[in-house]
């Protein structure tokens, strides 16, 4: 099959011939139709993460072996199933649950494969879909997403994921009480779009580019701050009317993270998502007096994936624009350095 990968020491996204996988068991291979660009990619393709004065965490050092075919946010069509696989037949299109875990351990078997300590995540730890096709390790990983736009369908796989996944962290709540949404590209226009589908009515989106915070109240922001600001804390509280009782952080790097600390009230909570990298000094004293609580969130589980597409299908969520681009080495090179250079409005997809 035909791929595009990621080498270790070399950031272009090259051409590859792999053998087209061959079912066993219960797996599942899918042609791939649409495959989204995820900003995940574009850690994966340099290789670590920013821990600020900790250095950086080296992906490989995490499981990631190169040349990695990239990829998670995946809409396939059936072409073959293993001899165990079962609820699935050829020609069906489904929407991929990428975050795969080991199966044996506490948190696999509770349901929370995205908890588990070895990963084998589609598109990270398994080739993913920038390629031909995918292969799925079982039918269970497979989602209906029958009636919705097959580009914005991907794109729930991860930014629709995270984003519902930190929603729902964030509430319940006071319905007229505000939450801070911080970065309004496409995975904080899909909370956004979340909390608001599920009858949120105080939302405050931030973000750098005036753009991004016109999609936002498109998508149901009842107000925006600019990041440009020379004091942001002050800037949230004045549209706030005062501390809010949570904060979800999609950018989470140096500048984000104390300013989300620094607008909560006694009693807040601090979702911190972004993987943009740095770091922040926490007062200690300040955490125990306001018994402030950080919560990490990083995508969700399956059955949260499948609640959201319910969600979808029944109209209830709003569709974050995407934008079309080709599945080849120029587009997946072009649509990641897009990405890093930050200000896309909304989702890349690249269709097959």
């Amino acid at each position: 099959m035909h791929a595009f990968a990621i080498f270790e020491d070399d950031h272009t996204v090259t051409d590859i011939e792999l053998p087209t996988p061959e079912p066993r068991g219960a797996e599942v291979l899918l042609r791939v139709l649409r495959s989204g660009v995820c900003h995940t990619d574009t850690h994966l393709r340099e290789g670590y993460y920013d821990l600020g004065s900790r250095g950086q965490l080296n992906l490989v050092d995490r499981g990631v072996t190169y040349p990695i075919v990239l990829g998670h946010e995946v809409v396939g069509v059936v072409e073959a199933v293993g001899p165990q696989a079962t609820g699935v037949d050829v020609g069906e299109r489904r929407l991929v649950y990428p975050w795969i875990g080991d199966g044996t351990c506490d948190a696999c078997l509770a349901g929370q494969e995205n908890l588990c300590p070895a990963p084998r995540n589609l598109g990270v730890a398994k080739h993913g879909g920038y390629a031909d096709h995918i292969l799925v390790p079982h039918p269970r990983y497979l989602v209906d997403v029958t009636g919705l736009d097959e580009g914005w369908a991907a794109t729930l796989a991860c930014s629709g994921l995270t984003a519902y996944s930190a929603a729902r962290k964030a509430l319940p709540t006071d319905p007229a009480l505000p939450v801070v949404v911080i970065g309004a590209g496409g995975v904080g226009l899909t909370a956004i779009a979340t909390l608001s589908a599920l009858g949120h009515r105080a939302i405050v989106a931030v973000d750098l580019q005036e753009r991004n915070l016109q999609l936002a109240r498109e998508m149901g922001a009842t107000a925006t701050v600019s990041a440009a600001g020379e004091d942001l804390v002050a800037d949230i509280l004045a549209t706030t009317g005062g501390p809010v009782g949570a904060v979800i952080d999609f950018v989470n790097n140096s500048a984000t993270a104390p300013a989300a600390f620094g607008v909560l009230r006694k009693g807040g909570t601090m979702i911190q998502v972004g993987l943009f990298g740095g770091e922040f000094v926490i007062p200690t004293a300040l955490l125990t007096l306001k018994i402030i609580t950080i919560r990490g969130s990083f995508v969700g589980s399956l059955d949260e994936l499948v609640e959201l597409v319910t969600l979808a299908k029944r109209g209830g969520l709003p569709q974050v624009p995407t934008i079309d681009a080709e599945l080849s080495a120029e587009s997946v090179q072009e649509s990641l350095d897009r990405l890093a250079a930050g200000g896309v409005p909304g989702r890349i997809v690249l269709s097959a």
